[in-house]
């Protein structure tokens, strides 16, 4: 389960090379369907052998539903925080880098200038995954890219293979990962893994998404339940994938 999202992003990042196709998601919401099922039977699969191998109980996957009604809301507002945490680790490595930077090159203005075209010839590439352009014009497939991709194929998905790495960490290594505090070592080293699933989107991605894996993880440790982190992987891709065509207008270079 751990090798999952780093095979399929090394492998989509060596066909990403020379490829000419389009974005991962396609451009038509009959593509995303097709995507969808497809990513879907295939992560099925793979849990599938996993589970057959394990024979993981539907509370080692932390599959029980927790807080009860509390877990939408609580969902939504991790969403909130997780963008606000994304966020400021980012300002926090901006100010840090840039400080640096001007110490080595004796000014402040050189070092800005760097910092900003290393940021623009490294942001995340979202073209090799979602078409900006049917987003902004094609409502079925914002539709689709807001609730099926956002909420099941990556919030649900995504947080199985977390879940089933977590109880596959425990269940191997009940010493140094049975107490709460191993659960969290556990996290951090399946938030490396899903940075590196991430490697087509580009350096800056694999790192803010190396963070989000972090905080997703001990939402699920400390509710000892995935629904919270669903939810709020959710809402976090959906607002995201809602917001890219007006922050792509934004940025240069972005299309």
């Amino acid at each position: 389960m751990l090798s999952y999202p780093v095979l399929l992003g090394v492998t989509a990042w060596l066909g990403w090379l020379g490829r000419s196709d389009g974005p991962a998601l396609s451009s038509s919401a009959r593509g995303v369907l097709i995507v969808s099922a497809v990513e879907m039977v295939f992560f099925g699969l793979i849990l599938a052998l996993a589970w057959v191998a394990s024979r993981a109980s539907f509370k080692d996957l932390l599959l029980v539903w927790r807080p009860g009604y509390w877990v939408v809301p609580l969902g939504v507002a991790y969403s909130i925080g997780l963008r606000l945490a994304v966020a400021f680790v980012a300002l926090g490595v901006f100010f840090v880098a840039l400080a640096c930077k001007a110490a080595s090159l004796n000014s402040w203005d050189k070092a800005f200038k760097w910092i900003e075209a290393y940021a623009t010839d490294n942001r995340p590439a979202v073209e090799t995954l979602v078409d900006t352009t049917a987003l902004r014009h094609n409502p079925a497939y914002f539709i689709l890219t807001v609730s099926l991709v956002s909420f099941v194929v990556a919030g649900l998905r995504e947080e199985l293979w977390r879940s089933a790495c977590l109880a596959g960490f425990k269940k191997l290594g009940p010493r140094w990962f049975g107490s709460v505090w191993g659960q969290m070592g556990a996290v951090c080293l399946t938030a490396v893994v899903f940075g590196l699933g991430h490697l087509p989107q580009g350096p800056i991605a694999v790192c803010l998404t190396a963070v989000l894996g972090v905080a997703l993880g001990a939402i699920m440790v400390l509710h000892r339940s995935i629904w919270p982190a669903v939810i709020a992987h959710g809402a976090f891709d959906a607002t995201t994938f809602a917001l890219l065509p007006f922050i792509v207008d934004l940025l240069p270079h972005a299309h």
